[in-house]
């Protein structure tokens, strides 16, 4: 970790790269949709034409760009890797810090929405006592933190790189939160600096899940709510897992395409929306804002960076499996209708001090219900600052 500068950062796409996305979806060659042209085929042709039209004609990438300049961001190189980060410290010099990570297919956009109630929390009807200074990095591999420099990117050498960032940025004491690839690093970093992260907040758990395929008498044991939770993981790996599959094992010949044409970039990150957020049977966009959907999908399409955020996360070799270490860091699940974590499962690689179960949401929290999220960080945080 020789160069450990830190530079601002400001995003400024240039009229070029807008023209060349706006003449890639004038010239889409559609497909012809499939009978029935319904989302168990996959994102419907029809739904897609509206959402890829909108993009063109409507949506407003510098408004975005504006939004994400107006807050602080920089780069600096970790172990050899290129990464972007958002720093908005609070105006309270109490404030606790926190470091905030994403997961595939978002990105920072995820948390933009909770910028303002986490640093200013008496601006938007909170306590000031609940303040957080907030870093938010993209993944190694990511959008602005690509392109990728080497592999072995496993989720503990991300644990250890964001310790790296915030020793860097000067805080010994803070607290670590995220879901999907988040919610796997966010633990990691507790597992490298225990002494430094007062506590591990997740969206949809820390991992991991229940064992697949499950023993009879295993699932015997089970309450209805864990059944339940063990069923959809059962159907996410006969209907849904093919692109963990493809991911991992054949990222860039994916790249070619998802970087050649945004409405296929558009529609693979479409898909998991749809499935992913709740309830299922609404179309992503009625849940998630038309804009900050279409501006995650620009972080990925302007970077070119399909294959690489696919390769990290995703090949990450033997350490799936590998039993993780208990940092003994207080440890909060927050676990929405659409999540599938069990508590006891969770507990076998966490001290898990909360957990709460939501009988609505889906797995882009911090998109989907930001209320919730934001209510139960700040909870979680309360005594442990």
């Amino acid at each position: 970790m020789t160069n450990s500068t830190i530079t601002p950062f400001r995003l400024e796409v240039s009229e070029a790269d807008l023209a060349d996305l706006h003449a890639r979806l004038d010239a889409t060659r559609w497909p012809p949709p499939l009978p029935g042209d319904g989302w168990d085929t996959g994102v419907p042709t029809g739904w897609l034409r509206e959402l890829a039209h909108y993009w063109r004609h409507e949506y407003d990438w510098r408004a975005a760009e504006r939004e994400l300049n107006s807050h602080p961001q920089f780069t600096t190189e970790i172990d050899g890797q290129n990464v972007h980060f958002l720093h908005v410290r609070s105006r309270h010099e109490n404030a606790l810090p926190l470091l905030l990570t994403h997961g595939w297919p978002g990105s920072v956009v995820e948390f933009l929405d909770l910028v303002g109630s986490l640093t200013d929390p008496a601006a938007h009807g909170g306590d000031p006592a609940d303040a957080f200074h907030v870093v938010i990095p993209s993944l190694p591999g990511y959008g602005l933190s690509g392109p990728l420099s080497e592999p072995g990117w496993t989720i503990a050498r991300i644990g250890a790189a964001w310790a790296e960032l915030m020793r860097r940025l000067g805080y010994e004491r803070y607290g670590t939160q995220g879901g999907d690839v988040g919610g796997m690093v966010s633990p990691a970093v507790a597992r490298v600096a225990p002494e430094r992260v007062v506590g591990v907040h997740t969206n949809g758990g820390p991992g991991p899940i229940a064992p697949f395929p499950m023993p009879d008498d295993e699932r015997a044991s089970l309450t209805g709510l864990e059944r339940d939770r063990v069923a959809r993981i059962e159907a996410f790996m006969r209907e849904e897992s093919g692109y963990i599959a493809i991911q991992s094992t054949r990222p860039q010949t994916l790249a070619y395409g998802l970087t050649d044409s945004p409405v296929g970039q558009l529609a693979w990150i479409m898909d998991k929306f749809r499935e992913w957020t709740h309830p299922r049977e609404a179309d992503p966009d009625t849940v998630v804002d038309k804009d900050r959907l279409l501006t995650n999908v620009m972080l990925y399409w302007l970077t070119g960076t399909a294959g690489s955020a696919a390769y990290a996360g995703y090949a990450q070799e033997a350490a799936w499996g590998e039993v993780k270490e208990i940092s003994g860091v207080p440890t909060a699940a927050l676990v929405f209708a659409h999540d599938v974590a069990i508590r006891r499962y969770a507990e076998t690689e966490n001290r898990i001090t909360r957990w709460t179960d939501v009988g609505r949401g889906g797995h882009f929290a911090a998109l989907e219900e930001p209320d919730v999220l934001l209510d139960d960080v700040r909870e979680f945080f309360r005594d442990l600052r």
